[in-house]
């Protein structure tokens, strides 16, 4: 119902802002990331999303569309809130939360306050899809990398390599080509081990 709002930033905090627009003045939740974006000047564009319920109408505001395109994507899901959404958002920039969602990444999601494994692993499942298709991230890509990526620090472990060090000199091959298949991954990788 309200799009966006543009006025005057009355006061600034790190949960929520007010703004006034028209006369009227706006209590606004915002996340972490918002509030890093927003400027201390007087003038304030904020894109909204209205939440409406039985015994209250909250208002939630976002510097960037694609931070509450995000937001909607994670209330779509079962069992996470408005609230849980913006601790998402205050833990993780939206570009974050939208690679570790591409990527099957389920501890750094499940490294948020609040959200445990089945949760993670939920939200990953529900909208992974929809990540990839909205954002156009390439799921061959993500999938293969991912997929080479994990056999190939397996196969360096059943070597006696530390997951850890192993992990390091992995990452170090596939920043230079994402394009390898796990046999060169492997190969490079011992170069650097």
């Amino acid at each position: 119902m309200i799009h966006h709002l543009k006025g005057r930033l009355i006061e600034k905090n790190p949960t929520h802002v007010i703004i006034e627009c028209g006369g009227v003045g706006y209590f606004v939740n915002i996340s972490l990331h918002t509030f890093s974006k927003i400027s201390d000047s007087e003038d304030i564009n904020l894109f909204t999303h209205l939440q409406v319920k039985e015994d209250s109408h909250t208002l939630f505001g976002f510097a960037e569309k694609t931070e509450r395109d995000i937001f909607r994507l994670l209330l779509s899901v079962s069992g996470i809130g408005s609230s849980t959404a913006r601790t998402m958002l205050s833990s993780l920039s939206p570009p974050q939360i939208r690679e570790a969602i591409a990527s099957d990444n389920v501890v750094a999601i499940q490294a948020i306050k609040g959200i445990g494994a089945k949760t993670a692993q939920r939200v990953i499942l529900d909208l992974r899809d929809k990540i990839l298709k909205v954002y156009d991230v390439g799921e061959v890509s993500i999938d293969s990398n991912n997929t080479n990526k994990e056999e190939a620090l397996s196969a360096l472990e059943v070597l006696g390599f530390a997951r850890r060090q192993a992990e390091k000199a992995v990452d170090k091959v596939l920043n230079q080509d994402p394009s390898l298949s796990v046999e060169n991954i492997i190969k490079h990788a011992l170069k650097n081990l």
